[in-house]
């Protein structure tokens, strides 16, 4: 197996990374801790700059439609349930390439069944998790245990990619002294319910303030009753002072341990309370992250996804920088090989500027308009321009998407980042 690039886990980072380097020609497995590949967690965003890359992968707008819907409006709303900033999205906005809204799950599953057919059955390796590993000379010994028992053992791999998310073991051994996962107080129920759609039929809407709010949007597109699969995610800010003292990092909770935060979220054009009362599913996560790190890389080593830098979800773009890693990652092998070189042009080219991301995601992202609400007014207000002005609103935006990599000119004009091999 020492020829083979090992990749440690199969989400959507792992399987984007293995779908990308049998594009390119680089041989690889993908070892993956769970024994059954299951449809898990609720709605997320892909952004266009990783749409595109999902596209030049050979994944259509109809297998995406298939598991999501093409997002139109990105809009925040005030704790008065009045508009603060609404700006297209995707084809609307006038990018080459959608935004998608998604289930993970399906996605996730869709990633699997790509890789299972263009790589064969034997390409994700079930039941194994990758518990560390040791540099040796122009190879890495990558340390696994496997089965029920977890008996340990060694394989040689001619590089290895961590994409074993936010408790990563092969970040753990690259980076022995970093700090414990940060929780910095917000805690996040995520659920999803069947309802009519809001605003533009395909709006992303995030309503409230900085440390009490909604995102509402829909992951399917509607029925013939006009109704559609909605993901909501109900946010809270809390004491953070003694860590999170649940054993558990993501549970299915009960709708009675939160609902009552949002009774007073009730408008005219949304009644919360009403819809959450009607959600099929509600799961308790706290919104965490991890301190920003000098190097993804060691030698054949190398950190993509939630391993190399796990973010708050604020801006919607953590799997879609996930994917933009794996495609980077293989555009340096295919001008560098399968080598430590490689590694360090990736490296060199991502690690400082998504880390502020991380930091910048930390301090609200896209949502720190909602701080200056809170601010300026308490998030109440009759004219929005009178609190935020509108030129202020959208220089607030556009440095947000520059740094995230999906400001639209920048992303409309730049090269594929691995050229057509026509998949």
């Amino acid at each position: 197996m020492t020829d083979l690039v090992i990749i440690a886990g199969g989400g959507i980072a792992g399987l984007a990374q293995a779908l990308t380097l049998h594009q390119i020609g680089v041989p690889c497995r993908i070892l993956e801790s769970a024994r059954q590949m299951k449809p898990l967690g609720v709605g997320i965003n892909i952004q266009p700059n990783a749409v595109r890359e999902l596209y030049d992968l050979g994944i259509t707008a109809a297998d995406l439609d298939g598991v999501g819907v093409s997002a139109r409006e990105w809009a925040l709303v005030g704790l008065n349930g009045k508009e603060v900033y609404a700006e297209p999205r995707g084809l609307e906005a006038g990018y080459r390439w959608p935004q998608y809204a998604v289930h993970r799950g399906a996605l996730h599953m869709l990633l699997y069944r790509k890789v299972i057919e263009r790589l064969g059955p034997d390409a994700v390796r079930l039941g194994t998790r990758v518990t560390g590993y040791e540099r040796n000379g122009d190879h890495v010994d990558v340390q696994i245990r496997t089965g029920p028992d977890g008996e340990a053992s060694v394989l040689k791999a001619r590089l290895l990619i961590g994409a074993d998310g936010i408790h990563s073991c092969v970040r753990a051994t690259m980076h022995p002294d970093q700090p414990p996962i940060h929780w910095g107080g917000a805690v996040m129920w995520r659920g999803t319910v069947r309802a009519k759609p809001l605003r533009t039929g395909s709006s992303f809407i995030g309503l409230g303030t900085h440390r009490h709010r909604m995102v509402i949007y829909p992951i399917s597109a509607p029925d013939p009753d006009g109704m559609a699969l909605i993901n909501w995610i109900a946010e809270v800010t809390m004491d953070s002072n003694n860590g999170w003292q649940s054993d558990s990092w993501f549970r299915e909770v009960p709708l009675s341990e939160f609902i009552h935060h949002f009774d007073a979220f009730r408008y005219a054009w949304l009644d919360v309370p009403e819809m959450l009362g009607k959600a099929d599913c509600a799961y308790e996560n706290p919104m965490i992250d991890r301190d920003p790190i000098g190097t993804w890389v060691d030698g054949p080593v190398a950190l993509i996804g939630d391993a190399a830098h796990a973010m708050y979800p604020t801006g919607s773009n953590g799997a879609s920088q996930a994917i933009v890693d794996a495609r980077i990652l293989g555009a340096k092998m295919l001008k560098h090989g399968a080598t430590p070189e490689a590694l360090a042009h990736y490296d060199a080219e991502l690690c400082g500027p998504i880390s502020e991301v991380v930091l910048r995601n930390r301090g609200a992202g896209p949502f720190g308009l909602l701080n200056l609400l809170d601010e300026r007014c308490g998030g109440t207000f009759d004219n929005i321009d009178d609190v935020i002005p509108a030129s202020e609103r959208q220089e607030f935006m556009a440095k947000y998407k520059a740094t995230a990599g999906f400001a639209m000119t920048q992303l409309n004009n730049a090269p594929q980042t691995i050229p057509s091999t026509g998949i």
